[in-house]
């Protein structure tokens, strides 16, 4: 087999491959997905974020698996995410300390600023002007970055990183960042493989997280979005080797050397897209796959935002 459990961060620590992401997750289901994945399947890698609005309920179930064992925490990975509206230096530590208390953790294995995008403070998570357009806050990422840094000096932290930075971004934070991001999460499935921001990441020792990696199908609004889940070639694929769309697409994300975080509340997708380690794409397919790239974005926040963030 080419991919691995495991992939090593630049800092030396480990991070599972194939963890449960909690977007959308609704906060009554949330804790029962996360329980049944850790417990009954095998999960050790959760990745949620402050702007979900479900990190409250994802502590209740934390603090009821791990109560006051250690190895079990130290067991799970968990991945938190600063949200805009606290990129200013002084507002990043009380962001990640409230975190903290809604999972109620001690630390973090796994940190990222969000988006490259600064918003003021006490406005909503995404003001928007009477045009549309997100209002901003002047906060360079390079002051929001070193804030982040001493999170880990602080012992809030154990790893830091980015999501969605380009690789313009990228370049620019390494730079002058003291500690370099251990990872990058972006949206990756075989409609918009990126493979050049894979390879330029992965070159510079940053690991890779692919979100979306199933098309996002909880995030479908429109008719004319391609579902991914659906896409001949990948049903195909997965004829061939007698399993299921979304188990194909994970398999592709971690033979690219990447991290996978589908997102489920269903206890049978959750078995589901965790049993991917008793098979193998061939190349050939691997490259079919790649192919289907019509670089379209689920996740895109020109059409939030009309900040055009990709282009």
């Amino acid at each position: 087999m080419t991919d691995t459990k495991y992939l090593v961060l630049n800092n030396g620590r480990k991070m599972p491959t194939i963890g449960l992401g909690t977007w959308k997750s609704p906060t009554d289901k949330v804790g029962q997905a996360i329980e049944y994945a850790i417990t009954e399947c095998g999960y050790q890698h959760i990745d949620c974020a402050s702007i979900y609005l479900n990190e409250r309920a994802i502590g209740e179930t934390f603090k009821k698996i791990f109560g006051n064992k250690p190895a079990a925490r130290e067991n799970i990975f968990v991945t938190s995410k600063l949200w805009n509206n606290a990129h200013r230096p002084e507002d990043v530590a009380p962001a990640c300390k409230r975190t903290l208390r809604d999972l109620q953790l001690n630390y973090l294995d796994l940190y990222l600023i969000h988006w490259g995008v600064a918003t003021p403070l006490n406005t909503g998570a995404e003001p928007l002007d009477k045009n549309n357009y997100l209002i901003t806050e002047p906060v360079p990422i390079h002051e929001t970055w070193r804030a982040v840094e001493e999170l880990v000096d602080l012992g809030l932290v154990k790893s830091i990183g980015v999501a969605n930075f380009t690789g313009a971004m990228l370049t620019d934070l390494l730079t002058y960042g003291k500690i370099k991001p251990a990872v990058n999460q972006i949206e990756l499935h075989p409609y918009n493989p990126q493979t050049q921001l894979v390879e330029y990441c992965q070159h510079h020792d940053i690991a890779v997280t692919a979100y979306s990696p199933l098309g996002s199908p909880g995030n479908i609004e429109s008719k004319n979005t391609p579902i991914l889940l659906k896409d001949q070639t990948v049903a195909k694929i997965a004829d061939t080797h007698q399993k299921t769309p979304a188990q194909i697409l994970i398999k592709w994300a971690l033979q690219r050397n990447t991290a996978v975080i589908p997102k489920s509340v269903s206890p049978k997708n959750i078995k589901l897209n965790i049993a991917v380690f008793d098979f193998e794409l061939s190349q050939e397919e691997m490259t079919i796959l790649a192919n289907l790239t019509t670089h379209h974005r689920f996740v895109d926040p020109y059409d939030w935002w009309k900040i055009p963030y990709f282009n």
